[in-house]
């Protein structure tokens, strides 16, 4: 098995509950890591990337963890070769009292053994 990681993203998307986050875009920042199984070929770094943008420009997403669902899920269906997903979202603008670098939550799925 070997890992494909396509790091530090950058998108532009409106993820959030709040009405300005609905309405304006924000940065967000995704790493998303395969692990592919060994065998006959490759998976198209192009098609992971696709994945994570298809997510982020689909329309106003509430939840960070509703990002990393479906890129993860998206990625294990990118190609039967993909046999686990790692992915890593970040929100760099989050409305919070305090200093914060960022908001990030992780979400690991693996295909289901047959």
């Amino acid at each position: 098995m070997h890992e494909i990681t396509l790091r530090d993203m950058h998108f532009h998307a409106l993820v959030g509950i709040l009405p300005h986050e609905r309405e304006h875009a924000q940065p967000i920042d995704v790493d998303l890591t395969v692990h592919v199984n060994d065998g006959n070929g490759v998976v198209d770094y192009r098609a992971l990337f696709a994945t994570a943008e298809g997510v982020l420009s689909a329309g106003p997403i509430d939840y960070l963890e509703q990002v990393g669902e479906r890129i993860a899920s998206g990625a294990l269906a990118c190609s039967p070769r993909v046999a686990h997903a790692r992915v890593a979202v970040r929100k760099p603008n989050v409305a919070l009292a305090g200093p914060l670098a960022y908001a990030e939550i992780v979400i690991e799925r693996s295909r289901p053994h047959a």
